[in-house]
């Protein structure tokens, strides 16, 4: 009889990431000797550009290595106050009401935080990043699922909005660049859920992690831009992650109304103190060599849309798979229902029978789907898609 003692309701409740679950799986896989083809790591496979790791290793030199304050250093929230004002149309907005946090991940998990007490219900459209509705479940809340598949270009209305708020919502989260779609609101979408959200009080939460990795001449709009209004309801969240390929630099971005800030900055020096003091520093060289930074990001961004293409292509000629076009991040999103196989099987099968790594859709909400990312070399996009082709001829 096991003498283990009770876990609290937080640690029994909460699931752990499918997407690194599978990325742990591929990578275990490869050490033992197999050829996989990894579809499953959310991080793009570049180096982080030399002169921000330069000014990483600089800092430690300069001793660098102490707390630093909750938000971060004063030098970059100035710098990502003024990045908000000139890039995304932000107006007014100061440092004090920026907070930068150990990911982009904390930084969600924070802005719900900061607002949601036990009991009240946030709205999350699906497909949703994995980690939403656990993080709703952290804080107390209530996860409210709302869908939009392929046929609605997987983005909810302003109608099904306006029908899923009750007096007990609280906040609405948007992803826009999307993971796991790769689907982008237009200034026009968002606008009209800005003006549901605004009219019935309630949050929204803007993850705009994505925000420079967009194609096809698509733009992308921030709805802390809308109004004064809007600013004032708004929670940006963003990261130095997926744009400088810097995921395991651990910094994430938030950006709020004064009062919201305040109180993340308090919720941040009672759990994790700061992220990492000199790493913040390789973030400021980001910010302020910004031609620099752009240009790192322009190459990367050449190297994924033709993956994005080429994946593309590849699926939409595999009989049973429906796939769109994504027009930001790094993610294609196939449905695959007509191959009759859940996606949790789809994912398993082909993990097992073709060493090829996906990310099964319920996950994100969205049985009858897969995530595959094209953050991956051209090689494994080709092996992968013959090897996805010679599968699902066997299940058809």
């Amino acid at each position: 009889m096991s003498n283990q003692l009770p876990l609290s309701t937080w640690a029994s409740n909460i699931s752990p990431s499918p997407t690194l679950a599978v990325d742990a799986k591929a990578k275990e896989l490869k050490a033992a000797g197999e050829d996989v083809c990894g579809f499953g790591a959310g991080e793009p496979d570049f180096d982080t550009p030399e002169f921000i790791k330069e000014a990483c290793i600089q800092a430690i030199k300069d001793g660098k290595t102490k707390y630093a304050p909750a938000p971060g250093i004063p030098a970059l929230r100035d710098a990502i106050a003024e990045k908000y004002r000139r890039d995304n149309k932000v107006d007014g907005v100061t440092s004090a009401q920026v907070v930068v946090s150990p990911g982009g991940k904390y930084s969600c998990y924070l802005a719900i935080l900061a607002v949601t007490s036990p009991g009240d219900e946030v709205i999350i459209p699906a497909p949703y990043w994995v980690s939403y509705p656990e993080m709703v479940k952290l804080a107390g809340g209530v996860p409210k699922m709302v869908f939009a598949g392929l046929e609605q270009g997987f983005k909810i209305t302003p109608e099904q909005l306006r029908a899923a708020i009750t007096p007990k919502t609280r906040m609405v989260i948007i992803n826009s660049p999307s993971n796991p779609t790769g689907a982008i609101y237009t200034q026009a979408e968002l606008e009209a859920l800005v003006e549901v959200a605004l009219s019935a009080g309630i949050y929204i939460m803007s993850d705009e992690i994505y925000e420079y990795l967009l194609y096809d001449g698509v733009q992308h709009a921030s709805p802390a831009s809308f109004s004064k209004e809007a600013a004032e309801s708004v929670i940006t969240v963003s990261g130095f992650s997926k744009t400088f390929s810097m995921t395991g630099w651990r910094l994430g971005t938030l950006m709020a109304p004064l009062a919201v800030a305040k109180a993340v900055s308090n919720l941040q020096s009672q759990t994790s103190s700061n992220a990492t003091t000199f790493a913040q520093y390789g973030a400021l060289a980001a910010m302020e060599q910004w031609d620099r930074s752009m240009s790192a990001v322009s190459e990367m961004l050449t190297v994924f849309d033709r993956r994005r293409l080429r994946l593309l292509e590849g699926l939409q000629a595999i009989d049973g798979i429906q796939c769109a076009r994504a027009e930001g991040a790094f993610y294609l999103f196939p449905n695959i229902e007509a191959l009759g196989v859940s996606s949790d099987e789809f994912a398993r099968r082909i993990l097992e029978e073709e060493k090829v790594a996906v990310v099964p859709g319920g996950g994100f909400g969205a049985e009858g789907y897969m995530r595959l990312s094209y953050a991956t070399s051209d090689d494994v996009i080709e092996k992968g898609l013959e090897r996805l082709k010679r599968f699902c001829a066997k299940l058809s």
